[in-house]
């Protein structure tokens, strides 16, 4: 059976509103970190450089560590890497 939640897995999963939302947003710019670096065609460790990091974060990042990463950082990894981030805000439902 396969129920429908609130489109959120991080407040499924029992995490507070303010939350969830940090780290829906932190998973989504990770994601976007982890298309550039497929993407780009070079090494992890060239990479890495580019997005201005050690090999070993970079490594951590790939492999979901979202505890390792703020908001802050991963739009300044983007920002080395040529992609925008663009923020929205709207009333809360």
């Amino acid at each position: 059976m396969i129920t429908r939640r609130g489109g959120s897995v991080f407040a499924d999963i029992g995490f507070a509103p303010e939350q969830a939302t940090n780290l829906r947003l932190r998973s989504e710019l990770m994601m976007r970190v982890e298309r550039y670096v497929r993407d780009a065609g070079t090494t992890r460790t060239e990479a890495a450089r580019m997005l201005g990091i050690t090999q070993p974060r970079l490594n951590a990042l790939l492999k979901g560590r979202i505890d390792l990463f703020s908001l802050d950082a991963l739009v300044n990894m983007l920002a080395r890497a040529g992609i925008g981030v663009e923020l929205k805000l709207r009333k809360a439902a």
